[in-house]
């Protein structure tokens, strides 16, 4: 693999888990694995505000890995690729299993500089 293709390659990777960066759109994520929800059911059942599932919803969809289809006057938002979604998440979880809590502790990416970036 030349180099520009490598650093295209890393950095397209670097964008997709970005897009899955936010605890808010990973627990939408995880819901649309169920099956296709509207805004509103979204809303209700992960207790967020609409703003923040529509805000989130536009930044799935812009990386790829959510769709909309109109239900009257409502959209019906699905994952993509629901299980390459899961195997990622999967492979995620299994990585987190095995370092423990280094990610978490990390002073750049940790859970403290995560919550700070959300106030």
């Amino acid at each position: 693999m030349s180099g520009e293709v490598e650093a295209a390659a890393l950095t397209a990777a670097a964008c997709l888990f970005h897009g899955f960066s936010d605890p808010s759109r990973l627990v939408i994520v995880r819901h649309l694995a169920l099956g296709e929800h509207r805004v509103v059911d979204l809303t209700a059942h992960l207790e967020l505000a609409q703003s923040t599932v529509s805000k989130h919803l536009a930044c799935l969809r812009d990386c790829g890995l959510v769709s909309s289809r109109p239900q009257g006057r409502a959209s019906l938002f699905s994952l993509n690729h629901p299980e390459q979604v899961l195997n990622l998440l999967g492979a995620a979880e299994e990585l987190l299993a095995v370092t423990g809590d280094a990610v978490a502790l990390c002073p750049t990416y940790g859970a403290a500089s995560v919550e700070g970036r959300q106030r």
